[in-house]
């Protein structure tokens, strides 16, 4: 069930008339700023800019009018801080798409608006699932900009291209799921964790979803070195980023860590396979180009028999099927009659032993379509 949410003004009562005013670094500095501001230097910014639209991207200082839903804030490194009344605050403008919480647009002026998510995103409340209170309200108080008058955005922090040889391409697992939630990053991490506890160098990128911080220290946390995300590419969300942007996202990413000298890159696919923009990566013939294995995470059975049917009509079957399910004996037996994949646990995807083993398989089938033919 989901509900409904006006946006809270339109761009015609505003006077969208450029003005500037200078900021001191002092106060940026008190100012909490979000993780999805991390790449950027923030001290680049020595003016607020008003009377403007913002652009995905923009960073903007804002003053919290209403504590609702997100109470916290995440910070640069990962710490949620408490937010009060009156506090200022340095988030990104954006987009989200998330069933089980918000979906949000980019608003049209620098009117009140609201926090679309915890990692520092900016934007304008559609819809919400049942469950969430009304959105944290923000007050813009002015979007950073530079000496020069150009706006701060997430894009000076993206990281440069590094594109290689197709021959030079690690090993690479992607996770897939039915729908948010539904085990994704676990899976992905108990694998990186696997790998890492079998000598190998395993890297790891989300490449698409909304800027939060919680996958990626998880990943890190499991054992993969470097891990990034779309932020990296200078996006704070994926959602109605577009095909062509979204393609572009996934060949950085994971042209940026095979520079790394990864030998295995797992990549977390956020959503479902029904969300647009996962969809639209997931057939387009440069995942099947650089990927060699798909996982598939579900919550029950019947999502996994759904899933695993979509992407075999694709010529992507999954090597196996984990996620919430594989916590339930009866679930798992269900799914892997209902798909004829084996489910794959925790234990198994972190057992070094085997996750050695899956490695060793895929590199020696690697061919120029890899995904059909290890499945």
């Amino acid at each position: 069930m989901t509900m409904t949410r006006t946006p809270l003004r339109t761009s015609s009562a505003l006077d969208l008339s450029p003005r500037y005013v200078p900021v001191t670094p002092s106060r940026l500095r008190q100012a909490k700023a979000a993780y999805t501001t991390r790449h950027v230097y923030l001290q680049a910014a020595t003016q607020l800019l008003t009377g403007v639209a913002p652009r995905v991207g923009d960073l903007v200082l804002a003053r919290v009018a209403v504590i609702g839903q997100h109470a916290k804030i995440e910070l640069e490194h990962g710490r949620r801080a408490s937010m009060f009344l009156g506090d200022e605050i340095v988030v990104v403008y954006g987009t989200r798409y998330a069933p089980d919480q918000f979906e949000a647009v980019l608003p049209d002026d620098l009117g009140p608006c609201e926090l679309v998510a915890a990692g520092g995103i900016a934007g304008r409340v559609t819809s919400a699932h049942a469950k969430m209170q009304a959105a944290t309200g923000l007050e813009p108080i002015g979007l950073l900009a530079d000496a020069a008058g150009n706006r701060v955005n997430l894009q000076s922090g993206a990281l440069p291209s590094t594109p290689i040889a197709g021959l030079d391409r690690p090993v690479t697992i992607a996770v897939v799921g039915a729908s948010m939630n539904s085990g994704k990053t676990t899976t992905a991490a108990h694998l990186v964790r696997g790998l890492s506890r079998a000598g190998i160098n395993v890297g790891a990128a989300k490449t698409t979803g909304t800027g939060a911080g919680g996958d990626v220290w998880l990943l890190s946390d499991a054992g993969a070195y470097p891990v990034y995300d779309f932020t990296n590419a200078g996006h704070p969300s994926t959602h109605l980023l577009g095909s062509d942007a979204v393609r572009d996202v996934f060949t950085g990413l994971t042209d940026r860590l095979a520079a790394d000298g990864c030998q295995v890159v797992v990549l977390e696919i956020a959503d479902g396979v029904f969300q647009k923009e996962t969809a639209g990566l997931l057939v387009d013939p440069v995942f099947a180009e650089r990927v060699d294995a798909i996982l598939f995470a579900s919550c029950d059975a019947l999502g996994a028999s759904a899933g695993v049917t979509w992407l075999r009509d694709r010529d992507l079957a999954p090597i196996a099927v984990s996620g919430v399910l594989s916590s339930s004996p009866l679930a798992a037996r269900e799914a892997e009659v209902a798909t004829g994949s084996a489910v794959w646990g925790l234990e198994r995807l972190s057992d070094p032993h085997a996750a050695g083993a899956l490695y060793r398989s895929l590199l020696a089938s690697r061919t120029p379509s890899a995904v059909g033919n290890t499945a």
